[in-house]
């Protein structure tokens, strides 16, 4: 009798295989038996009608923060992930310097870079380590619904040797190299899956400090990578403006042939006047260098837009750098409603100016690049749903149309801004860099964005939108797209214990009812520590999400189960007999 019995799904086993019905066993946190005549379970579950996945592995999160506060590490499991890897772009919070003032720095980085609230990371994160061997132990003290795989970031890895001062601008010296290289080999030990980097104007701290790591010299790199040999190695990723250019990828593949292992960085263009299209070029590159020389590059590509969400909730709305809204913007979000509706201040906001001295007005204010959202949500609209042509069509300015859409849905209404992989008004950019094989399907940044963003619901979008539910171009199969976020990212952080639907393989599965499932708007929830607040996207059609062979998620609502680990290291399938 097996501990558990999936019965009658169709089975997409995360390799790129055809699906096919049959069922499978599970005994003590293992799946033993796939196919047919497996035999009776304890627990059953009728799949018939439905499809059974390995659960799926986001490789780009940030949840460096939550993981220590939140044991559901919500929404990750909601979306059927079952493994978040954490510690991308080189943002984290180990090792740490005791005092108020290290910390302080560090939660300023965060802030800034990744849209995380100060207060809410200084109320909520634990704090009790100092040195990234002590941060895991941290983690692996608390109980999780999924499982948590971390990486070393170099942000705090340069405050921490060199001291906020030096950190940011400064090169480093020999000594600081071989001591950033001795802490990188203590934490890969002790179960850090790799390191990770930025090197990007953009990563900016909230005081407008560009953040440790940014201008650090490729030797600094190399030696680190150096350092990840001598541990066990791990992978290396990292953001850069060169994405991918050859003034990268020089050093990048020698880190690659040091390592033997990946070498990720993401591979979104965020200037508005670059070519949409050089990206052909770079991944050109990137097969040319695994054909020749067997050096495992990949670019980071997202399943939509990377972009922002824009409301009377969200951090960033067209009217937040007007003086006139300026005065209502520290509201309650019913008393901004309110007063929104009050023609008075209507006419008074509409006759007002942008400052144009702040850097994100130009942004919020890009009318035809700005789409309303709706519900159930259009992530692919066309140029003629944006606001800029729908204001012409009423014969309105861009501010009008934008003032009225903004109040719609009781004020909860939203606005959609792609900046990166739309500048063809489609997705068929994307749809071009997902089928490549230099490519890896990332960039969810959970736990990061927190009121602007909900791309950690990317993992159900992949199926409503590339599977099933596009319009405007090509779809995805099935398989691929099972296979790009369960094997592919498994095996590329060494995790091959999971990812397949195989006998020896971890029972992270997902049970989906592909035709119901449904992604609807995100909303604004305020539930963070501190009273903070997050844009979050629910899904219905999982049925049940399992992790370590326990329900964790049924039919969109957590259970008390919390089987999740910190996994440290690589992992091997179990052998069964």
């Amino acid at each position: 009798m097996h501990d558990l019995v999936i019965r009658g799904g169709t089975i997409i086993d995360g390799t790129g295989a055809p699906g096919f019905v049959g069922d499978v066993a599970v005994d003590n946190g293992t799946i033993v038996a796939v196919g047919g005549a497996v035999g009776s379970g304890f627990t059953e579950i009728d799949a018939a009608g439905a499809i059974v996945t390995p659960g799926f592995v986001d490789t780009h999160t940030h949840y460096d923060g939550q993981v220590t506060w939140d044991s559901q590490l919500s929404p990750a499991a909601w979306h059927g992930v079952t493994t978040a890897i954490m510690g991308n772009c080189g943002m984290g919070f180990a090792p740490l310097r005791p005092g108020i003032e290290a910390r302080d720095y560090l939660i300023k980085v965060m802030e800034g870079v990744e849209d995380i609230p100060g207060s809410v990371l200084a109320e909520g994160v634990s704090w009790d380590w100092e040195t990234f061997p002590e941060y895991l132990d941290s983690i692996d003290r608390k109980p999780h619904a999924i499982d948590v795989v971390a990486q070393i970031p170099h942000a705090p890895l340069r405050a921490y040797v060199m001291g906020r001062g030096r950190a940011i601008d400064d090169a480093a010296t020999d000594e600081d190299i071989a001591e950033m290289g001795r802490l990188v080999k203590q934490a890969v030990e002790a179960g850090a899956h790799g390191f990770t980097t930025s090197r990007t104007f953009i990563h900016l701290t909230s005081e407008g400090e560009l953040i440790p790591g940014t201008h650090a010299e490729p030797k600094e790199l190399l030696a680190i990578a150096d350092s990840m040999v001598e541990a066990g190695s791990g992978v290396f990723q990292l953001i850069s403006d060169k994405l991918g250019r050859p003034e990268d990828l020089a050093w990048m593949s020698k880190i690659g042939r040091k390592t033997g292992r990946p070498v990720i960085f993401s591979l979104v263009e965020v200037k508005p006047d670059s070519d949409p299209f050089e990206f052909r070029q770079t991944l050109e590159s990137l097969k040319r260098i695994y054909e020749t020389e067997g050096v495992d590059i990949r670019a980071a590509v997202p399943w939509r837009p990377p972009g922002f969400l824009m409301g009377l909730e969200t951090s960033l709305n067209p009217f937040s750098y007007y003086p006139v809204y300026a005065k209502i913007d520290a509201l309650t979000f019913t008393e901004k409603v309110e007063r929104m509706r009050d023609s008075a201040f209507r006419a008074r906001l509409l006759a007002d100016q942008p400052d144009m001295s702040k850097s994100l007005t130009g942004l919020a204010n890009r009318f035809d690049k700005m789409f309303p959202l709706g519900d159930p949500p259009n992530y692919e609209p066309g140029p003629e749903d944006s606001v800029a042509a729908r204001a012409k069509a009423k014969g309105i300015t861009p501010q009008e149309f934008v003032y009225d859409a903004l109040l719609e849905q009781n004020g909860k209404a939203l606005l959609f801004v792609p900046v990166a992989a739309y500048a063809l008004g489609s997705l068929d950019i994307l749809h071009e860099q997902l089928s490549h094989p230099r490519t890896t399907a990332s960039l969810s940044d959970g736990g990061a964005h927190v009121a602007s963003i909900s791309d950690a619901s990317f993992t159900s979008f992949m199926l409503t939108h590339w599977v099933k539910g596009r319009t405007r171009g090509a779809r995805l199969p099935l398989e691929e797209v099972i296979r790009l976020q369960t094997s592919e990212p498994a095996s590329l952080y060494a995790l091959n214990d999971r990812g397949v639907i195989a006998p020896g393989r971890k029972a992270d599965i997902n049970i989906i009812d592909l035709d119901a499932l449904h992604l609807p708007a995100p909303y604004m929830a305020y539930d963070l520590p501190a009273g903070g607040k997050r844009m979050m996207q629910k899904v219905k059609g999982f049925r049940y999400t399992i992790v370590n062979g326990e329900v964790i998620v049924q039919d969109g609502m957590m259970t008390a189960a919390l089987p999740g680990k910190l996994v440290r290291g690589p992992q091997t399938a179990v052998h069964c007999a």
